[in-house]
């Protein structure tokens, strides 16, 4: 048995928190630590309730390296995991190396005046773990995560070769709110007005941002709950999948969205309350994203009465003993039995539910090594295991769909 510390108190954090709980055998002590202690009380009391647990709380800024190593010092964690916010990732992962903890995320690394997220900030630690015999993995959530893990599952076991890959990520649920997003704000919004990028032919192919006109669409069927129109999205993984699944040619990311919802965000984006640069406003500084945040629902509270199911998974095109196979690997989350279960939305409990399972893999020593990690690179059939055993089931079967070249 081993403890662990969370870092962060959001909607993942308190799914994180919660599944941590039901597996005693692993862990043993939980710290949960958030700059808003409040949201540190309200999980540590569900938890209580949920399974008769007391876990530890504490106030801290992930950013302030010092307090974080002083914290690790005293508590002895065995593994941090970090579901504060991306651009806080490098602070967590110093405060780990200093204390000699292992350390996890769900999502790659972005500076806050640059919404860019890519690898190279976090691969860089690799010789700075190897060398304190440290593990650090990244992006173990959903996507990235379980997705790369489906892609890991594949080249293991069903393909020779993979030629092309296509994530597709569907929220056909529905929260009530006229906007929200179903992550945290900030990062949500960052991320969907980049400029997007897919993998093609050994090189990077840019194309419009999702809110331009110009973008690329089409209407994919998604199992149980049909037609949804999917956009193409530059997402995380597609960078490590690119370097560690073998003979890819191709590899591209979409992601559903509302008409209502993209029309609100091109409104917001044309009168300035998506720009991450400070302005002045009645002698105050204030950065309109983070005021915009502010004014949204807190996506921790969209659970309550949100409806209707995610479907995310990997469409593989490749060759088997020399004859060119389709293979589709998805999940399906219900969101009104996320709330049920741990009071949290599908999309919370799809990210919470597979951080645990990985901070599983590394306590159990099914994981082991010394250095950097993408979930890729590891042993993918327990880790698909344990999630379906908590809540994720997830199935392979034959595609013979249509998807656009």
């Amino acid at each position: 048995m081993s403890k662990v510390v969370i870092i962060g108190a959001g909607g993942v954090g308190n799914v994180v928190t919660q599944k941590c709980a039901s597996h005693p055998e692993v862990f043993e002590e939980i710290l949960l630590a958030s700059k808003t202690l409040a949201k540190c009380e309200k999980i540590a009391k569900q938890v209580k309730e949920n399974y008769n647990k007391d876990i530890h709380i504490q106030q801290i800024d992930a950013e302030n390296v010092p307090a974080l190593v002083s914290l690790l010092k005293d508590f002895k964690p065995s593994i941090v995991i970090n579901v504060a916010l991306p651009y806080q990732d490098l602070c967590i992962m110093d405060a780990c190396l200093e204390a000699g903890v292992h350390y996890l995320d769900t999502a790659n690394y972005e500076p806050k005046d640059n919404p860019k997220f890519e690898y190279k900030y976090q691969w860089a630690y690799q010789e700075k773990y190897a060398q304190a015999g440290l593990m650090a993995i990244l992006g173990c959530g959903f996507d990235p995560g379980v997705t790369n893990a489906f892609c890991a599952y594949a080249q293991k076991h069903l393909f020779d070769e993979i030629i092309q890959i296509d994530i597709l990520d569907c929220n056909a649920g529905d929260h009530g709110h006229p906007f929200a997003t179903n992550f945290n704000p900030e990062i949500n919004i960052r991320e969907i007005t980049q400029t997007v990028r897919h993998w093609q032919n050994g090189k990077w192919v840019e194309t419009p941002p999702v809110i331009e006109e110009n973008c690329i669409h089409f209407t994919f069927n998604y199992p149980e709950v049909g037609p949804r129109e999917s956009y193409l999205l530059y997402h995380e993984e597609m960078e490590s999948l690119v370097k560690h699944i073998k003979s890819l040619k191709k590899i591209r990311f979409w992601m559903t969205f509302s008409d209502t919802y993209l029309t609100h965000l091109r409104v917001l984006k044309n009168v300035g309350l998506t720009r991450i640069d400070e302005v002045e406003f009645e002698g105050c500084k204030i950065v309109p994203l983070k005021f915009l945040k502010a004014l949204l629902p807190d996506p921790a509270s969209l659970g309550t009465n949100y409806k209707g199911k995610t479907v995310i998974g990997c469409i593989f095109q490749g060759f088997k003993d020399g004859q060119k196979i389709k293979k589709y690997i998805y999940n399906i989350c219900d969101h009104a039995k996320a709330y049920q279960e741990v009071k949290a939305q599908a999309v919370s409990y799809t990210t919470g539910v597979p951080a645990m399972a990985g901070a599983m893999m590394v306590l159990k020593e099914i994981w082991k090594g010394k250095g950097v990690f993408n979930i890729e690179e590891l042993d993918p059939d327990p880790f698909l295991k344990t999630i379906a055993e908590n809540g994720l089931p997830w199935e392979v079967q034959d595609f013979s769909g249509f998807l656009p070249e």
